[in-house]
């Protein structure tokens, strides 16, 4: 799998090799030189870092689907185990014995 940089972001690191290679080296590597750097690099090294990636995001999905029981849990029949809430009967209706006239 050849992993694809946009040119933007391309540009951007090309840039970025040439100042470090001259600030480490004091050599001028130019922009064909940055180029074939950053493919070598995207074909021998960003395999290894991409699969990585891929291996951690698995790992914490893994992890938080593990954890979906204690995330998303609702407790089944639990209207009678609420005994710390006071439910008050309610109190019968007394129905008037005298007529009203």
């Amino acid at each position: 799998m050849d992993i694809k940089l946009p040119l933007e972001t391309q540009k951007r690191l090309h840039e970025r090799i040439r100042r470090f290679v001259d600030e480490s080296y004091g050599q001028n590597l130019g922009d064909i030189g940055a180029r074939e750097f950053l493919d070598f690099c995207m074909k021998e090294i960003g395999p290894a870092v991409y699969n990585q990636a891929i291996a951690d995001a698995q790992n914490c999905m893994q992890e938080r689907v593990s954890d979906l029981e204690n995330i998303c849990f609702a407790t089944e029949a639990s209207y009678w185990a609420k005994e710390k809430v006071a439910r008050r009967k309610p109190e019968p209706q007394l129905r008037s014995t005298m007529k009203s006239r």
